[in-house]
């Protein structure tokens, strides 16, 4: 098995982004994507032109933050602040979606790294409309895309992608040593399998930011633990980028 481990939220929060490092340089994350309007992307650029090793795509965002578009009015609420996931279904226009995506996507080349994948905050590339522009950024930029469900779908068939996408390592109870390690041999069987997670540590802008925090931590220390590096070591599982695929 070839196994991406991906490192949400990159660019959210400076203590989140040195997180993130860790677990690239001492635990098993190969990967990670940058959230282009969040406050703390300067520094996430800094870290990353560091660790040239690890691989960024872009984590494209329609639901937390503000927009760097202008005019991309269906978007936002009336403080300029983007919509929740159901609002984005309901009442966004496909071309402010277009408009936003452009200009983050923009903005990520702006540093000079080259993306190795695409993926969304809160999966919004589930909704129909957010799908098909991030499926014309993909081909236009010959970027793969990380999966909507949790197997290959045939809407992926001009794009690449994994075999297999998993969000299970995720809430407290989850995010152990121990239901990684089953995890990953449920897993065995597939040829590529991408596993999110949200490693990081903790600072005020994080906790004021999201509910899921103390989780970061502890997903951190399971992805830097010697039982899980020994188990993937044991098992001649192969740790990648999505430049590899």
């Amino acid at each position: 098995m070839r196994l991406i481990v991906n490192a949400d939220d990159f660019g959210i929060s400076k203590a989140i982004n040195l997180g993130i490092i860790e677990a690239y340089n001492e635990g098993i994350v190969k990967s990670t994507t940058l959230m282009c309007n969040m406050e703390a992307v300067d520094h996430a650029i800094k870290l990353a032109n560091e660790n040239p090793g690890i691989g960024v795509g872009i984590h494209f965002v329609l639901t937390a933050g503000k927009p760097l578009a202008q005019g991309v009015d269906s978007l936002v609420d009336e403080e300029g602040n983007f919509l929740k996931s159901e609002g984005i279904e309901e009442k966004s226009k496909k071309d402010d979606i277009r408009k936003e995506l452009e200009c983050q996507f923009n903005k990520f080349l702006s540093y000079g790294i080259k993306p190795t994948h695409i993926d969304t905050h809160h999966h919004v590339h589930r909704i129909k409309k957010v799908f098909e522009v991030v499926k014309e950024i993909a081909i236009k930029n010959n970027l793969p895309v990380r999966l909507m469900g949790e197997t290959y779908d045939s809407m992926y068939k001009e794009i690449k992608s994994t075999s297999k996408f998993s969000e299970s390592f995720y809430e407290k109870e989850m995010v152990t040593e121990d239901n990684l390690i089953r995890l990953l041999e449920e897993y065995k069987d597939f040829e590529t399998v991408e596993l999110m997670s949200h490693p990081g540590y903790l600072d005020q802008n994080i906790l004021n930011r999201t509910s899921y925090a103390i989780e970061r931590t502890i997903e951190l220390e399971t992805l830097v633990s010697r039982k899980v590096k020994e188990y993937i070591k044991e098992n001649n599982i192969e740790l990648i980028s999505f430049s590899q695929l």
